[in-house]
């Protein structure tokens, strides 16, 4: 475990209910993107490493599995309270190696806990159905049984949040888990497991180890995986799901996206340009849900930009521990310059940077780029089509409602988009028509609550069964059907 002053520690791994730091592994450097120092090493798994998390979850399921469900969820509800007393030190932790404000950290940590609060509900979330007499003396029922051992891959954006719509979800269901974080963020979901540790989960069910591709291939090969769960980049997701499907495995691969804000002329330009600075340039457009594509339709185009670009270059960047900060660094030093080369790509194919975040320098280092907005992009634009990942905003203006939903549906993603109007016709015909998973109404991210799947449609979603919700309880169980007859 690390110590929260400025010491660099090694992060540990946590198998069968044990810290251990491995030796002689390659190890990884954790960085505070608002200053750039090393916070800590973080240890790679090897195969052995993998295999043997593997073996001991797969050890501990056969017992869990026969655990009643009432008292399965029991370590939920000790874990939920823990939580909550320690949502200061996993918010200041998370803000630490991640970079997003603590406010944004606080957030991120109650969504978390919403979701250990969902899977507390696992006694009426698993149950089945019955009828009886479906034939002449025939009685017909469905179980929801648990598949194994599952397994989490999860990014640098959201490290306290993203692990918990996994494993709160899987170990309800009576399964085992193996958690392979971003070794970007390790110390946000070694704090998490923590108080996991100290709700009394038996020893096995959840294991942590960290690393990188070698890892991620450990698991999605190993025999005793039954299901992966990732979030990430869409290149990835692709390949999470290819490879472990191709192993006869479940996998929900959730992957990134390019998210469209349609904003009409009847819309009320104050409160949609406070929504649209949150989507944008929250947690430094580092979010899969981020809107990095606005669309003014008409009329709106005029005073929207001038409310926003207003607004925009007032925004306060800076260390997100500090009062007041409304947006914090990028992750890392690599990620920074990979924005930075989007917004002189968009330079150079003509786009009109009517807010240039290179012009932001940070007072004691960092990884800081300032929110950028460009004007006059159009579709065939490199900013226009691929994910950023960063605080860049691209205006495409259209003339009409029609020809921003042809846009939007005219993406390869498919996550989220919000159209702001104060006409309920042209939001009904938007949410209807848009060929995206999860649409906001004058609502800037349209990041679903626990109990309702996270719903990303084309190429930020590859599997069948989203994440949380209802989804989640059906991925992570095996329904039987039983037909019975007693003579």
């Amino acid at each position: 475990m690390i110590a929260a002053d400025s010491t660099v520690g090694t992060v540990s791994f946590y198998i069968d209910g044990a810290w251990e730091k491995p030796q002689g592994r390659t190890l990884g450097t954790v960085t505070n993107p608002a200053t750039g120092a090393a916070i800590a090493e973080v240890p790679f798994a090897d195969e052995s490493d993998i295999d043997r998390a593997v073996r001991t979850a797969h050890a501990a399921f056969l017992k869990w599995r026969d655990v009643p469900v009432v008292d399965r969820v029991q370590v939920l509800y000790r874990y939920k309270t823990l939580l909550e007393k320690h949502v200061e030190d996993v918010a200041a932790t998370l803000t630490r190696e991640n970079g997003k404000t603590i406010e944004d950290a606080r957030a991120e940590t109650r969504r978390g806990i919403q979701m250990v609060e969902v899977a507390c509900g696992m006694p009426s979330l698993m149950m089945g159905d019955s009828l009886n007499d479906v034939a002449r003396e025939i009685d017909c029922k469905t179980i929801r049984q648990p598949i194994g051992v599952c397994a989490g891959i999860t990014p640098f954006n959201f490290p306290a949040m993203v692990p918990m719509w996994m494993y709160p979800f899987a170990i309800a269901c009576g399964n085992a888990f193996v958690l392979k974080p971003s070794e970007k963020v390790p110390l946000t979901p070694t704090r998490a497991i923590e108080l996991l540790h100290d709700a009394g989960l038996p020893p096995g069910v959840l294991n942590l180890v960290h690393g990188a591709k070698g890892a991620v291939d450990g698991l999605l090969h190993h025999p005793l995986v039954r299901a992966v769960s990732f979030v990430g980049s869409t290149p990835v997701a692709k390949y999470i799901y290819t490879t472990a499907a191709a192993e006869g495995k479940r996998v929900q691969a959730l992957g990134g996206a390019k998210n469209h804000l349609v904003v009409m002329p009847d819309a009320d330009m104050a409160k949609t340009v406070e929504a649209i600075i949150g989507s944008a340039f929250g947690a430094a457009g580092e979010r899969c849900l981020a809107g990095s594509v606005l669309v003014p339709v008409g009329d709106a185009a005029g005073p929207l930009l001038d409310l926003l670009v207003k607004r925009t270059k007032a925004l306060a960047v800076g260390d997100g521990t500090k009062s007041g900060v409304e947006m914090g660094p990028l992750v890392t030093s690599d990620h920074c310059r990979k924005v930075a080369g989007y917004i002189e790509k968009g330079v150079a194919e003509g786009a009109e940077p009517v807010c240039d975040g290179r012009e932001f320098r940070a007072a004691n280092g960092g990884f800081f780029l300032g929110p950028t907005i460009f004007d006059r992009v159009t579709p065939e634009m490199t900013i226009a089509r691929e994910e950023i990942f960063g605080p860049v905003l691209s205006v495409i203006r259209v003339k009409t409602l029609d020809e921003a939903i042809q846009l939007v549906n005219g993406s390869p993603f498919g996550n989220a988009t919000s159209i702001f109007t104060g006409n309920g016709k042209s939001a009904r015909e938007y949410s209807s028509r848009i060929e995206v998973g999860m649409v906001g109404i004058n609502v800037g991210v349209a990041a679903p609550m626990a109990f309702f799947p996270f719903a990303g449609w084309k190429n930020s979603f590859f599997g069948d069964l989203h994440a949380h919700g209802k989804d989640a309880v059906a991925f992570y169980t095996e329904q039987k059907v039983i037909m019975s007859r007693w003579f």
